[in-house]
């Protein structure tokens, strides 16, 4: 998504996550002793773990989270035909967004859905990560039928989960959502089939609206009081599923701080080359607690499979690349596309494995997965 590539400043990298570290030590206020999982017990989960594998994954006929949810478009038979695909990869894991507006149009339908989409990834062997917010794209979600989108543009009708509205007014919002957030993980509690729950995607972020208008300024830390809220009301639930919530913008220094203080297992985007990607794990180990790329691989920024999945399998590091079978959310295309205007497929596909057909846009990429999954 709209990732801020890491950037080298004065002040090294290592030199901001060491002093997140000591700042998480001393202030224990800061840090959820209040059931987040100790070291050893986030180790020992992980360790009971297969090296996990898969990508972000929406259908490739839904645009966004709301068409892939709701009751109309929900699409059980693309859904299988791409589970059973991602499976034949050796994929044990798919990186899943879900939607708040879906669960207050029908709260018992959208549960029964999720429900319905878990039978069909425990089939094919895969335990979703289920991501609860999103500070990405579009800040303006409505119910319903959804835009066709901008021709030729990367995720041009992804919506913001609570989005804009929110944001203005927290107070007015945090009751709906303490309700769905509190729903939704007491449902699925004690739900073997889920991997983990990813609480909120890329807090601070923001998303142009239209080609027409310009991209509004990062929320920045006018994300903090939901990235607080939604950790506390987890905690008060307590699913024996991990909680995570994934650092990808290292100037936003008190929200990685207080991601990183909060999360059972520590979770990651990085989409820049191999040599980044490995530094980053050389930072991250200093935590010491397993942690999961749930963002990576963007063939326009050097993010490549060759080069990023074997380190990551080195690191046994779980491993979700951007993007599955190229549909309406358009990622094949970079995120310049917003600015510059393309007019047909680009030579060089930015996300996504497989064409709409199911054939792999790269056979070598496709092989080289399985040599590194195993599966035959």
């Amino acid at each position: 998504m709209l990732l801020n590539l890491l950037r080298m400043k004065k002040i090294s990298v290592l030199f901001i996550f060491t002093m997140l570290l000591i700042s998480c030590n001393v202030k224990k206020s800061t840090c959820s002793e209040n059931r987040r999982w100790s070291q050893e017990k986030a180790k020992a989960w992980y360790a009971t773990q297969p090296w996990l594998v898969g990508s972000d994954y929406i259908p490739s006929n839904a645009i966004n989270q709301l068409e892939m949810w709701q009751a109309e478009t929900f699409d059980t038979t693309t859904i299988a035909k791409e589970m059973t695909l991602s499976a034949s990869l050796g994929m044990n894991t798919h990186r899943v967004y879900l939607h708040s507006l879906a669960w207050k149009a029908d709260p018992e339908g959208f549960k029964s859905r999720i429900n319905i989409f878990l039978n069909i990834t425990t089939r094919n062997g895969i335990r979703p990560v289920f991501v609860i917010f999103d500070d990405c794209w579009n800040p303006y979600p409505q119910i319903g039928a959804q835009p066709q989108g901008i021709a030729h543009t990367h995720n041009s009708g992804w919506v913001q989960d609570p989005g804009m509205v929110a944001h203005e007014n927290w107070e007015k919002a945090f009751p709906m959502l303490e309700k769905y957030v509190k729903d939704l993980l007491t449902t699925f509690a004690k739900d073997e089939r889920i991997l983990m729950w990813d609480l909120y995607n890329e807090p601070g972020n923001q998303g142009p609206i239209s080609k027409d208008v310009p991209r509004p300024a990062n929320y920045g830390n006018k994300s903090m009081p939901l990235v607080k809220k939604v950790f506390e009301w987890a905690r008060e639930v307590n699913p024996t599923q991990p909680l995570t919530m994934g650092i990808w913008n290292l100037d936003f220094t008190e929200l990685n701080q207080f991601q990183i203080a909060n999360s059972d297992i520590l979770t990651y985007h990085n989409y820049n080359d191999k040599a980044d990607h490995e530094k980053e794990i050389k930072y991250l180990q200093i935590f010491d607690r397993p942690f999961i790329c749930t963002e990576y691989m963007s063939r326009g920024s050097n993010s490549t499979f060759a080069d990023i999945l074997p380190i990551l399998k080195k690191y046994k590091i779980g491993a979700i690349n951007w993007g599955f079978v190229s549909g309406k959310t358009q990622t094949i295309y970079p995120w310049d596309s917003w600015e510059k205007q393309y007019t047909a497929e680009p030579e060089l596909w930015f996300h996504d494995i497989f064409r709409k057909d199911l054939t792999p846009y790269d056979e070598k990429e496709v092989k080289l997965i399985r040599e590194l999954t195993g599966k035959k």
